[in-house]
């Protein structure tokens, strides 16, 4: 079995994979850990200027394992995998490109907003946030930063009745950069990743930091709260209804 999440570097490009297709790249605790270590790694490598998510198989994420999650730390520990990668988004100095494709769901959707140039195949691309679904609340300052980008009436519509938004409405929202054929997604993001990484890398991070710059602490004051938040729906019996649901599909489907 290979990595679940493959770190590969490409000239001056560091990519970080999900790889996990059998499972539609749903998010472990381990692969949150690597995720955080790779921003890490590549943040303090000279030699990488860019970094470029992707996912393997049929879709780039279909958030978290719930199963896995479950069997996890408490949410409110700082140390939390989860919490890690989540909170190094917003203070990855270095252009973060994401290629994202097929059913793609709650943290796999949330993360777009702290990359800086998205691509999204045309055909396959859902984009999902089911959280108020399943009992829970929106993570990774989504709550703070889809407003921000949709506007409150789109942000609520996504986040309250948590239906799917395909690649051209999510480009019309903002949401991604670019809509491209499934086939030549990872080419494309691969050619953006490229042009970003041969500019000038000093003014590149002074210009992102510009461009992101959170002078108030907004964001990580909303992560504080969200985090609180999801704890305490965490605990709820709304979400221990929706995993039991869960559980069972998965019981019957195997």
């Amino acid at each position: 079995m290979g990595e679940q999440v493959e770190i590969t570097r490409r000239g001056a490009v560091c990519e970080l994979r999900l790889n996990r297709p059998d499972k539609r790249n749903a998010l472990t605790l381990d692969m949150y850990r690597t995720l955080a270590e790779g921003l890490a790694s590549a943040e303090a490598d000279p030699a990488v200027r860019a970094v470029l998510l992707s996912g393997a198989g049929a879709c780039f994420s279909a958030g978290n394992d719930l199963k896995d999650f479950l069997a996890g730390p408490s949410f409110d520990d700082p140390t939390h995998p989860t919490v890690r990668f989540v909170r190094a988004l917003p203070q990855f100095g270095k252009p973060l490109v994401c290629a994202v494709h097929g059913p793609t769901v709650g943290i796999g959707v949330t993360l777009l907003l702290h990359c800086d140039l998205v691509l999204a195949a045309e055909r396959s691309t859902r984009l999902v946030l089911p959280f108020v679904q399943l009992g829970l609340v929106p993570e990774a300052a989504s709550s703070l930063l889809l407003p921000r980008l949709l506007g409150p009436q789109r942000a609520a519509e996504l986040v309250l009745l948590g239906e799917p938004l395909d690649a051209r409405t999510a480009h019309a929202y903002g949401l991604v950069n670019r809509v491209v054929e499934d086939e030549s997604l990872l080419e494309e993001a691969r050619a953006v990743a490229d042009a970003l990484a041969a500019k000038p890398p000093e003014a590149m991070r002074r210009a992102k930091r510009l461009l992101r710059l959170d002078a108030t602490g907004e964001i990580g004051a909303r992560m504080d709260l969200e985090v609180a938040e999801f704890t305490q729906c965490l605990a709820g019996e709304e979400f221990a209804a929706a995993a039991r649901a869960f559980f069972e599909r998965s019981r019957r489907e195997t």
